[in-house]
């Protein structure tokens, strides 16, 4: 009788992997998979990807997850080519093709299309997402074949950009607020060049601060000795490198630590004194404590703190 394998020990892991996501894989796959490859006890990623899409997906590990709420949050970029003529069911090339149409537009046409989405538009969610309604996600109807109303949604396009046009496909670049559905957006593009269209190729180029400069696959992961792997993980604070920064005395960052708010000097204040979040560091050693609000007369409120700071 064959001996059970010996349980993987899990081990504390801080940091963020930025993952380039191949087509065929879930996140959450993803997310699983990089953990067990790190043998990591704690993880979490910062917003999916669609299963056909690739490109960049960080995912966070120990006191990372701590401030992954901010990538929810950040905007994305992405690239894509879009096929005008044909429309599918899930608005991408996973779907059924529901309508096919002669392809008959200028650039100039497409210019003008695009005009009409760049900025605050409305989106209605597809049946074909992860949205849930009554504790089921929407796409569960849609494969039984119901399909809901649905309220649109406000969504800001600050960059749309026509990259190539090759008749029938569009070649776009995307940058959006949170909560985009891209494959909305390529069909309604294609509606408003009144042909129809869907998704070929969907690509997450950037999110928030973060891009695809050093993101790795899940294979040049694996491929890397499993001592090394942890080497591959950019710091915690790379998911902050957006906020100001504040460096604190060590007497001040114990008191930090401690959930303390405190009154700063021009000594630690590195930043102009505006009100708003910023990232906290030991002065002395470099050591990132943890994120917190700058109050009105450079008060210092603790808000996400690390639990383990490394000892000086």
């Amino acid at each position: 009788m064959a001996q059970d394998r010996p349980k993987k020990i899990r081990v504390p892991v801080d940091g963020v992997l930025l993952l380039d996501k191949v087509a065929g894989m879930s996140s959450n796959d993803a997310l699983v998979k990089a953990k067990w490859l790190l043998s990591a006890k704690k993880a979490g990623h910062t917003g999916t990807l669609d299963p056909f899409a690739t490109g960049l997906l960080p995912l966070c590990f120990g006191e990372a997850t701590k401030f992954s709420q901010d990538l929810l949050e950040a905007d994305k970029t992405y690239e894509t080519l879009v096929q005008l003529g044909v429309a599918t069911d899930t608005g991408d090339t996973e779907g059924k093709v529901i309508a096919t149409h002669d392809v008959d537009v200028t650039p100039q046409q497409i210019e003008n299309a695009l005009a009409g989405f760049r900025g605050p538009i409305e989106q209605i969610p597809p049946m074909h997402s992860a949205l849930k309604r009554d504790g089921k996600p929407l796409y569960e109807y849609a494969r039984a074949g119901i399909t809901l109303e649905r309220a649109a949604r406000s969504v800001i396009i600050h960059r749309l950009e026509l990259l190539d046009y090759q008749a029938p496909f569009l070649k776009l670049r995307v940058t959006c607020s949170k909560g985009t559905y891209i494959r909305v957006l390529g069909e309604d593009i294609g509606k408003a060049l009144g042909c129809g269209a869907h998704l070929r190729e969907l690509r997450r180029t950037g999110v928030g601060a973060l891009t695809l400069d050093g993101a790795i696959t899940l294979e040049q992961l694996q491929d890397t000795a499993e001592t090394a792997r942890t080497a591959m993980l950019a710091p915690v604070d790379a998911l902050l490198s957006t906020f100001p920064e504040v460096q604190l005395p060590a007497t001040l960052a114990a008191r930090f630590l401690h959930g303390q708010r405190l009154p700063l000097g021009k000594e630690e204040l590195l930043v102009p004194d505006i009100p708003g979040r910023v990232r906290v560091y030991q002065k002395d050693n470099g050591h990132l404590l943890g994120t917190a609000q700058l109050l009105p007369y450079s008060i210092l409120a603790p808000e996400r703190l690390i639990a383990s700071p490394p000892p000086p």
